[in-house]
């Protein structure tokens, strides 16, 4: 790019209403949010047949489980 194109688009970009320098434009983090209450990943042992309990509901066994353990501790 020659310095008269760089100086062509520089003066279109300036002139753009909708143009806002990069200095100004507020980046947004890259990303999910952070939650509320992290899970953590662990190895949990379960009999055979309380884990197959939970997944023969389908899909979202695991925040089924969580949420049964919260019951049962109190949470």
């Amino acid at each position: 790019m020659t310095d008269e194109e760089d100086a062509t688009i520089i003066a279109a970009a300036e002139a753009d209403p909708d143009a806002q320098p990069t200095d100004v434009v507020s980046r947004r983090k890259v990303g999910r949010p952070p939650l509320a209450r992290p899970k953590r990943a662990i190895q949990l042992r379960l009999d055979a047949d309380v884990l197959d309990r939970f997944k023969a509901d389908g899909d979202g066994w695991q925040t089924r489980m969580n949420e049964a353990l919260r019951k049962a501790v109190g949470l």
